[in-house]
């Protein structure tokens, strides 16, 4: 059974809106000069939900969300900033 993953439309007044699955689990660390994103089944379809939204042709440039451990992200992880180029 196939799962579609919902994007919001953006919307230049609200920004870009995340949605996040239920149950989700996502880490981010650097280890020997390279970053590690792990996550479960929900932490991908999250992570790429958040990505699909920023993707979207009305997204400027420069717009962006931060995730970090007291946000969204498991104890001990980085900061993780992703924008739109």
């Amino acid at each position: 059974m196939k799962k579609e993953i919902e994007i919001f439309p953006y919307d230049s007044k609200k920004g870009v809106q995340l949605k996040w699955e239920t149950d989700f689990c996502i880490s981010v660390k650097v280890e020997y000069e390279a970053v590690t994103i792990s996550a479960d089944k929900g932490g991908l379809i999250s992570l790429a939900r958040h990505l699909l939204t920023l993707a979207q042709d009305e997204v400027p440039q420069g717009v962006h969300f931060h995730l970090d451990e007291y946000s969204a992200l498991e104890d001990g992880s980085i900061e993780l900033i992703v924008e739109r180029m």
